[in-house]
Parts: C-alpha cells; structure tokens; sequence
C-alpha cells in the first residue's frame, strides 16, 4: 500500500509538471496574435512605424516565440535607431529560432549595404559567372517603353559589351497591351546586338522584391552566382538590397545617368523606409496572416 500511494503521489507530481509545461507552450490566441500582426504590417506599410512596433510589443508579450514579429520588430528597431529593443529582439530570437535570426541579420546587413551604394553609370569589368540583371520600368500603353527605361537598356547595353560573356536576365512583368516590361526590354537589346542566346526573359514579376526573388532562381539556373544590378540611381539602393537578401551576391550597381547627382548623397533615414520595407518583404516575412 505504501508503495502504490508512493506512486500515486509521483504521478500525481509529474503530471502537474507536465500540466504546466504544456500551458506555458500553449500560443496566446491566435485571432488576437494575427490582429496584431497585422495592425503592425499595416502600419509599416503606412509609414507609421512607433504604432507597428507597439503592436509588436503587444504581440511579443502574448506570444513571445512568434518568430516573425520578432523579426520584424528587429528590423523596425534597426531603422529606429533603438538599440536596446534591436538587442533584445535579436536575443529572443536566437533563443526561438537560430535560422531566422541569421536571416534577420542578413536583411540588416544587406540594408547597410544598400545605404551604402552609390549609383554608378559606369560598366564593371565582370567574368562569365556574373550576370547583368536589368530592372523593369512601366510600359506606355500601347505597349512602349517609357524614356526611363531605355536609359535602363543603355546602361546595361553598355554593362554587355564590358562583360560579353556575361549572362544578361531582364525582370519585369506588368504588361500593356499584351506585352510584358521584360519581353519588351529582350526586343531592345537584342535590337541593339546582344545575341538572344545570353538573354533569359523573367516576365512574372511585379514589383522590386519579385524582380530579387525571381531573377536569383533564374541567375542560378544559368550557373550565375553573382550580378551586376542596372536600374535608376532613384531605385539602385533599394534594388541591392533586395537581391542581397533574395540571395544573389551583388558586386556591382550600375544606373542611368538620369538623375545620378541628386542621388549620390546617402539618403536621410527617412528616406530609408522603403529599402527597409521591401527588404522584409523579400525575406518573405508575411504581410498579413
């Protein structure tokens, strides 16, 4: 009898524990979890980032392994300049999810990088295993391109001839009149001499981050493993880092001339949001849930 009440109370005792280790990793209701999220997304998009990173202490203090928000609220802290909550997201985490934090410092990193480029109208001298990756610009309606895009096809006509065995991937979808940017932009190139052959065409993407996410798989199935990047000296920054956290080496940024002066100074942080949106979202971190 002494031992069968001895076992009783031992399974009584690990019971409880195992009790109260399940209730600590139960989430925190998820309607309410993913009303905040979304709220923070929401307010990042809008360009309200103190009421987007509340909602994310609100969301972390209710679920804090959500992996996600505590990504975004290191990437948001980042661009606050708040230190102190940047250390303390990135420490969780680690402790949550060691991949992610690696990702999350990648995006950080490749923000840095970004801010610091500077658009350059001149030609890299590049080998064969880097490609030239040249940005979409909207279409006219009837199909034709717009005058900032030729002075995108120039700068990258420019880029072919110093690097002749360099695969070229034009990006661009957002078609008018039944053509794609990135059909258009082939027609040009090949109009001004590049042989069909180095062009690879990726006509689905419709916004900078599709353009990193979907000319990366494309430079890799063409044995690429670096690129070149040619876009407006307005859009070169953003564009870096978006292929860096896609997760294409990026070893040159070259541009058009158009507007190259106003843009070399460094942007204010202001002038930051977007790199730091579009680099979240190219690290496919949900926009809602």
């Amino acid at each position: 009898m002494k031992i069968s009440k001895h076992w009783k109370q031992l399974a009584a005792t690990l019971f409880a524990a195992v009790t109260v280790t399940c209730l600590a990793n139960v989430p925190a209701n998820a309607g309410e979890t993913d009303a905040l999220y979304n709220s923070a997304q929401r307010n990042f998009t809008d360009g309200n980032d103190v009421a987007g990173r509340a909602d994310l202490r609100n969301l972390i203090g209710a679920d804090p392994s959500d992996a996600d928000a505590l990504s975004l609220q290191a990437i948001w802290s980042h661009y606050a300049g708040d230190l102190p909550a940047l250390a303390d997201a990135m420490a969780r985490l680690n402790l949550v999810d060691p991949g992610m934090a690696a990702g999350t410092t990648n995006v950080l990193n490749a923000i840095g990088a970004a801010v610091g480029t500077l658009p350059n109208p001149l030609p890299a001298l590049i080998g064969p295993q880097t490609g030239i990756v040249v940005l979409g610009y909207g279409l006219l309606p009837d199909g034709g391109l717009r005058p900032e895009l030729v002075n995108r096809l120039i700068a990258a006509w420019l880029q072919s001839i110093a690097a002749p065995m360099s695969p070229i991937v034009v990006t661009g979808g957002n078609p008018q009149n039944g053509i794609a940017e990135a059909d258009a932009m082939a027609g040009w190139l090949i109009g001004h001499g590049v042989p069909p052959s180095r062009i690879s065409v990726e006509n689905r993407a419709g916004s900078t981050v599709q353009n990193a996410l979907f000319s990366t798989k494309m430079l890799r199935d063409v044995g690429a493993t670096s690129a070149v990047v040619v876009t407006s000296p307005n859009h070169i920054r953003r564009a870096v880092a978006d292929f860096i956290v896609a997760g294409t080496q990026v070893v040159g940024a070259t541009t058009s001339l158009d507007q190259l002066v106003s843009q070399l100074p460094p942007p204010a942080r202001q002038s930051q949001r977007g790199i730091y949106l579009d680099a979240s979202r190219t690290f496919e971190l949900d926009t809602s849930r």
